[in-house]
């Protein structure tokens, strides 16, 4: 059983999150639709790649700034900005995952909730 500890607005925070990678040119931009998991602890996975640490701090501050402005949604937590490798933004329903390269092609998380409905993004300019 999920608790909800923010306002029920997963899709625009979905949204603002896409918005966000696009606009800070992340890469292979996805969506996980965990819905359907009865053991997933969230609705979505957002998940992307920057090319280098600073491009992942990038992303990672616009989506922080753009979620917090257009949704009015802080993060309940958030990790990784040490070494802008895996940095993780937890908002209870959406979870965020900004990655290098490397590290990503390293965890493969997508394979991990292979289950999950996925959506690919533009890199550029939505789906």
């Amino acid at each position: 059983m999920r608790v909800r500890h923010l306002s029920d607005n997963a899709e625009e925070i979905l949204s603002s999150v896409v918005k966000s990678m696009q606009d800070g040119k992340g890469r292979d931009i996805v969506s996980l639709n965990m819905k359907k998991i009865h053991t997933a602890v969230t609705d979505y996975f957002v998940i992307c790649h920057g090319t280098s640490k600073t491009q992942v701090d990038a992303i990672a501050d616009k989506i922080l700034e753009n979620v917090k402005k257009e949704c009015g949604a802080s993060a309940y937590n958030k990790e990784g900005f040490e070494n802008s490798e895996w940095i993780l933004i937890d908002y209870v329903d959406v979870v965020v995952h900004v990655f290098l390269d490397s590290t990503r092609s390293f965890y493969q998380l997508e394979d991990l909730w292979a289950d999950a409905e996925s959506l690919t993004y533009d890199d550029s300019d939505g789906k």
